[in-house]
């Protein structure tokens, strides 16, 4: 490749990514190789020395029982959350690509959940778990539905479980709307002539061939459920005694309440590097199972 050509293409890259590029290194890379240098530091977030601790603050995050009990707490919620939004989501695209009537109306209508913020969802759900719900079951007198499920661990967990397929099954559903327009009419139909029922059908047929979006739907839910943040925030604020902490709200506890903020950021990066594991490993798998389909 001559010199021309090198500068041809440059020029070409700057014009079209160049901006892009500066913004995410920027926004992204920068701050993250600075929040990495941080977690050597016992910097409190406020003061101006920032005193190098070296690995001080990565034991500290190892010794921290409530950081991994936050850990732990978001893995069970990331599981089952993950599974019934792509499991909502599915059985959502399967009904707005049927042929229903007006379906291009339900397909809007799922998807408006998942353009309200994560914040004003939690406070519009605090309100529907706390007051309207309270009050329909006193009225009808159901036990269940009688006291606020946001005061118990359980309850709370449950709350959140809830809000959080009703945020993400929309969104998800115009992915795996796009699966299932993609399967070829003429395979189906096939299978049809075979004798294959819609059961079967959709079980051999389209699921094998929409194995691309059930890859796509699975990370961007695991990355969101590992992450949570704003909700967690707005619905339980990690109530009740703390049992709805989730890893990512610790690790902000940690860093701006207590002010340690190189444990916090130390926190951060093991929560990063085991999200982006599992990340990294459910894409493998199903890509993997998207070759033998």
């Amino acid at each position: 490749m001559n010199t021309n050509t090198m500068s041809y293409k440059t020029k070409q890259f700057l014009m079209f990514a160049g901006l892009t590029t500066a913004a995410f290194f920027a926004v992204v890379i920068l701050p993250f190789i600075y929040g990495l240098y941080l977690t050597f530091t016992s910097w409190d977030g406020v003061s101006k020395s920032k005193p190098f601790v070296g690995f001080a603050n990565y034991i500290s995050a190892f010794a921290d029982a409530d950081y991994w009990q936050a850990l732990g707490r978001t893995f069970i919620y990331a599981v089952i959350a993950v599974i019934l939004v792509n499991v909502v989501a599915f059985l959502l695209a399967f009904l707005v690509t049927s042929g229903v009537k007006g379906q291009n109306f339900f397909r809007a209508g799922f998807f408006v959940p998942n353009l309200i913020g994560g914040i004003v969802l939690g406070y519009i759900w605090k309100f529907v778990f706390n007051r309207a719900l309270v009050a329909l079951g006193t009225s009808l007198s159901i036990g269940a539905l009688s006291t606020s499920w946001l005061a118990t661990p359980n309850g709370a967990m449950l709350c959140m479980i809830i809000v959080s397929v009703w945020q993400y099954a929309g969104y998800m559903m115009l992915i795996y709307v796009a699966g299932f327009m993609s399967v070829s009419a003429d395979v189906l139909e096939a299978a049809m002539i075979d004798g294959c029922t819609g059961i079967q059908t959709i079980v051999h047929i389209s699921v094998p061939l929409m194995v691309s979006s059930f890859v796509q739907c699975l990370f961007l839910t695991i990355t969101r459920c590992f992450m949570v943040y704003d909700v967690n925030l707005s619905l339980t604020k990690g109530e009740p005694f703390g049992s709805s902490v989730m890893a990512a709200m610790h690790v902000y506890n940690q860093a701006f309440t207590y002010k340690n903020y190189g444990t916090g950021q130390a926190e951060a990066l093991i929560l990063f590097i085991v999200c982006a594991v599992v990340g990294v490993l459910q894409v493998y798998i199903g890509k993997k199972a998207e070759v033998s389909a």
